[in-house]
């Protein structure tokens, strides 16, 4: 049953859903992710990681609204259940217990250089398909790179 038409044919609209499904589960995992070490985080980095932390979740979560309103906008349900993610990404992208501040960084940075690489795929993919999506998916790549710079120069050795 299809209630909300699309503006794109079929074969484009199949493509942004595709991209927009997988980008939508990343952005949900990454915010899971991130409360779990935000919870568990132990060092003396903790509370400028911990904020940090907060703003990856609200940036996930955020952008993850706006990855799945586009999707309805192209006529595509998106999925953002539990058991789609977990069947996506699977368990151990996160840490169980108390995490050092430097398990973090090295944690935080390695799932945002991840997602990265492969919005980039995403956003190749969707230059012809539907310019609008591929916008939406350069909004989220900004802001993950950012935030993994950020992670990224607290574990730098400046000397």
């Amino acid at each position: 049953m299809t209630i909300i038409s699309s503006p794109l044919g079929e074969a484009e609209s199949k493509l942004a859903g595709e991209a927009l499904q997988g980008t939508l589960v990343e952005l949900i995992d990454i915010s899971l992710v991130a409360k779990q070490y935000h919870w568990n985080l132990v060092g003396p980095r903790f509370r400028s990681l911990h904020l940090q932390l907060d703003e990856i979740v609200a940036i996930s979560r955020a952008h993850a609204d706006t990855v799945a309103e586009r999707s309805v906008a192209v006529g595509v349900n998106p999925d953002g259940r539990a058991q789609t993610v977990a069947s996506v990404h699977g368990p151990g992208t996160g840490a169980a217990g108390w995490v050092a501040d430097k398990a973090v960084v090295q944690g935080m940075v390695r799932i945002l250089r991840a997602s990265g690489g492969r919005l980039r795929e995403r956003i190749s993919a969707l230059s012809e398909a539907d310019p609008v999506s591929q916008d939406v998916l350069i909004a989220v790549a900004r802001d993950l790179d950012k935030q993994a710079w950020m992670f990224e120069a607290q574990a730098a050795d400046a000397g």
